[in-house]
């Protein structure tokens, strides 16, 4: 027995390594496991606050968006990139001479839907002329125009809706997820997506006042659907009437 025992001493030293590197292993995978919980939790409450893009607001709507978001990184598409738009049919209704956006163009937060900017703060006259522009051209133009809750928002937001039928409208504009639905403006932080012509989706690209919209990349709406940014002036509330109106001349055929 004695001898038994003298020769499982020296074992102890390693046996005590390995429990020691078990014990190790399971704190790296509980700090981890925590880390990457409280990510989640983060990012779905950011998700569910800034508008879920018509997605229902719950886990498995999380899980949808978080799986388009994984394809959308992995296709290495860069929304800011016009050429996709150049072979896009459609009329045009934005002057060519459409300023270019001064400065840098904000961050987008990194998810595909909702399609969100970082929120920069607007004087709260600039805030409520940007709020006020679905209604006001709605009740300008009630013969091709209708007001209502945006529907690829999940209704969270007013939206302008062309009138069904109109015999003016554009046979490229046509896409069974858009419907009638011109354009909206996001409550959060006060971008825009506005549905438009293929050459005035690249003329707003190129000039710096938007980017494509993912889905729309991906072939799963209308490719000349575009995130219009947030202004930080009048006058880029002013430009920013100029394309939802060419959004409305595209679906209406009629130029206000």
């Amino acid at each position: 027995m004695t001898s038994h025992l003298l020769s499982y001493i020296p074992s102890l030293p390693s046996n005590l390594r390995s429990v020691d590197a078990r014990t190790a292993s399971l704190a790296t995978i509980g700090t981890l496991t925590a880390l990457t919980s409280a990510y989640i939790v983060r990012d779905y409450n950011q998700w569910i606050s800034f508008g879920s893009g018509g997605t229902p607001p719950t886990p498995s709507g999380y899980w949808r968006m978080t799986k388009l978001r994984w394809r959308a990184y992995w296709s290495g598409d860069d929304m800011r990139d016009p050429a996709p738009l150049f072979n896009v049919d459609g009329p045009q209704f934005l002057s060519s001479e459409l300023l270019q956006r001064r400065g840098e163009r904000p961050q987008i937060l990194a998810r595909t839907m909702p399609q969100r900017q970082k929120p920069e703060v607007l004087t709260p006259s600039v805030k409520d002329r940007l709020h006020g522009i679905p209604a006001k051209y709605c009740n300008e133009n009630p013969d091709i125009l209708t007001l209502d809750l945006s529907k690829t928002e999940g209704k969270s937001t007013d939206a302008i809706y062309a009138k069904p039928d109109l015999p003016g409208r554009h046979p490229s504009a046509q896409d069974k997820i858009l419907g009638n639905e011109i354009a909206h403006v996001h409550p959060a932080e006060n971008s825009l997506h506005v549905w438009l012509s293929g050459p005035d989706a690249k003329t707003v690209v190129e000039k710096g006042w938007g980017e494509r919209f993912p889905l729309s990349a991906m072939g799963l709406c209308h490719p000349s659907l575009v995130m219009v940014y947030a202004p930080r002036s009048a006058e880029d509330v002013d430009v920013i009437e100029e394309i939802v109106k060419a959004g409305v001349g595209y679906l209406t055929g009629v130029k206000i």
